[in-house]
This record gives C-alpha cells, sequence and structure tokens, in this order.
C-alpha cells in the first residue's frame, strides 16, 4: 500500500523532503524614516512598526544587521509636501539623506530604493495631477529625476511603484544614460488596488486628498491582466517581477513564476501584517504559525523575495532554530 505519511511521520523526515523553507536571504525588510529629529514614532495600526528620524534609526539598524536581514526598502516621510513631490529629487531630500547615512555607517546592507510620489505630493497622488487625473508622462520625467537622484546618493536597487505606464523602459534608460547600467530595476509589475494598503498610508501619510487611485492600479477582478503588465516590464527591462498585494493574490504570484524566466518578488503588505497582528492581540490566533504560514504560501506560490515587515519576526525565529 502507498503511504504518504510514512514521510511525515517525524520531525527528521519532514524537513528531509520539504519542498520550500524560508531563509533570511529571501527577505528585505521595509524601513520608514521622517524628516526632523529625536522621532521613535510607532504606527498606531502596525503594531510593531515605527517611523524613524535620521538621529534614532541607528537602534533599528543595528537590529536589522544582527538578524542577518540583508537588505532594507527605503520609503521617506518629508517635512514638507508640493503639487508635484519636488523633494523626492533634492539632493538634501530625506531619502537621498538615508541612503547617504546607511551607505556609509551600514555598509553590508543592501538599500533598495521606492520610487514614487504618493508620500511627497500634498494631494496623495502618484504623480502629477492634471484635471483630477495623473498625468501619466510628465510624471514618467519626474521618475527619472527622483531615480537618478537616489541613485547619486548610492541606492543598490530601485523599485518603483507607482504604477505608470513605461516607468521601467524610462527609468532604465534614464539610468543606462548616467551611467546607472548594472543598477538593477524591481518593477511593481502587478500593484492591485488594494484595501490592504491603509496602514501603509498612515504610516506615510499618503492617501488621497480626492479620489483613488484606481485609474493606475490594477483592478483586483483582473488576472489575465497581469501577465499582460508583466510582460510589458519583462520587455522594457525589468530584473525582478513583483506582485502586489501578496497573500490574497498568490495565483498572480504562481502566474508570474510560471511564465517569466526572472526573480519574482511578492510584497507582504501593510494590511496583511496588521491582521494578522491584531487577531493575535485578541487571542483568536496563533500569531507567529499564523505568519510563518502565510509567508510560506508566497514562497511555495513562487516568490524568491518577500518584502515583509515580518521580517525581523522571522529571523528571530530562524535563528533560533539552528
Amino acid at each position: 500500500m502507498n503511504r504518504s505519511r510514512r514521510l511525515r511521520a517525524s520531525k527528521m523526515i519532514r524537513s528531509m523532503v520539504s519542498e520550500n523553507k524560508l531563509a533570511v536571504e529571501d527577505f528585505i525588510y521595509p524601513i520608514f524614516i521622517e524628516e526632523g529629529e529625536n522621532i521613535k514614532e510607532e504606527i498606531s495600526s502596525m503594531p510593531g512598526i515605527f517611523r524613524y528620524s535620521l538621529d534614532t534609526i541607528s537602534e533599528e539598524l543595528e537590529e536589522v544587521v544582527s538578524l542577518g536581514i540583508k537588505s532594507v526598502l527605503l520609503f521617506g516621510v518629508p517635512a514638507s509636501k508640493d503639487a508635484e513631490g519636488t523633494q523626492t529629487w533634492s539632493d538634501d531630500g530625506i531619502m537621498q539623506k538615508s541612503i547617504r547615512y546607511i551607505k556609509k555607517n551600514y555598509p553590508s546592507l543592501y538599500v533598495v530604493s521606492d520610487v514614487c510620489f504618493c508620500e511627497y505630493t500634498d494631494h496623495g497622488h502618484c504623480g502629477i495631477l492634471c484635471d483630477d487625473t495623473v498625468d501619466n508622462d510628465a510624471t514618467l520625467l519626474n521618475l527619472n529625476k527622483q531615480t537618478l537622484s537616489h541613485l547619486k546618493a548610492g541606492g543598490d536597487m530601485i523599485a518603483p511603484s507607482g504604477m505608470m505606464d513605461g516607468t521601467i523602459a524610462s527609468l532604465r534608460k534614464a539610468m543606462d544614460s548616467n551611467g546607472y547600467e548594472n543598477i538593477p530595476l524591481m518593477a511593481y509589475s502587478v500593484k492591485y488596488c488594494s484595501a490592504y494598503y491603509g496602514p501603509f498610508r498612515d504610516a506615510v501619510d499618503s492617501a488621497p486628498s480626492s479620489g483613488d487611485r484606481k485609474t493606475y492600479q490594477m483592478d483586483p477582478a483582473n488576472r489575465s491582466e497581469a501577465l499582460v503588465k508583466a510582460e510589458y516590464d519583462n520587455m522594457e527591462g525589468a530584473d525582478i517581477l513583483m506582485v502586489k498585494p501578496a497573500l490574497s493574490y498568490l495565483d498572480i504570484i504562481r502566474d508570474l513564476k510560471n511564465n517569466f524566466d526572472k526573480p519574482i518578488a511578492c510584497y507582504n503588505v501593510s494590511g496583511e501584517y496588521s491582521m494578522i497582528k491584531a487577531a493575535a492581540e485578541k487571542g483568536w490566533v496563533d500569531g507567529e504559525k499564523i505568519m510563518m504560514e502565510s509567508l510560506l504560501s508566497m514562497k511555495r506560490a513562487g516568490a524568491s523575495i518577500i518584502i515583509s515587515y515580518f521580517a525581523k519576526e522571522v529571523a528571530k525565529i530562524l535563528r533560533d532554530i539552528k
């Protein structure tokens, strides 16, 4: 008789035949850095996640490095905003100062730079607003300026999150023509217009002042469109293709894994994080087990890179297992 239970009979044999395992190297840890001084502010809708100023961020970075986390994704929270988000390409902007600080003081960390405008515009949209609509092509020009400014500061990878059409082609051309041809692009190839982003908007004060982002982020009902959008980014020169959010879009992660011979990333977003934290706080679920199972499902679906606010917690668990 065939008995598949033979390979589940002990912890040792289960480990030997396990098809997927989480490793610290799988994770990129998002960090929020706010312009100002003496800031360490917990984000109310994201327990355990803080906004730091540059004079307090060393506490967070020391722990990240000590846990063996190799990569961080930076988000800046500026002191001032305007209609175009001009702070994004200022040499003295919060992102530029943060990149320089990390590369100088924590050179082992691989710095992924978020490139977008929603945190920096006074209207909260991801580009130049014209008659209540984001001007796609005008925004591309500003994305180029922002990207080159981040790279001048020392960024290791660019991750443009605004979902403007033609972003990857535009950035790749600008980067290559300015001597950054060896810097990779991680494309937000499939970014859905999702309610799961709610806590993130608290973190960076980026909620739109009017309207929504349905005209440039994807419809959650659509699956085939994800392959079309990913193919655009693939042809335009993306080095990594990302799906965001992750947990409700595991089928999309698998679709990209099956159709593209490039690394697939996913973003385990703020709402996914906060739901587990809230349920665990209520005692309704085992938070640690739910966390690990959820992240493993992303790896099983095909993601080789997971951007997650859980990264430090996972690193501690994996460290203790050894």
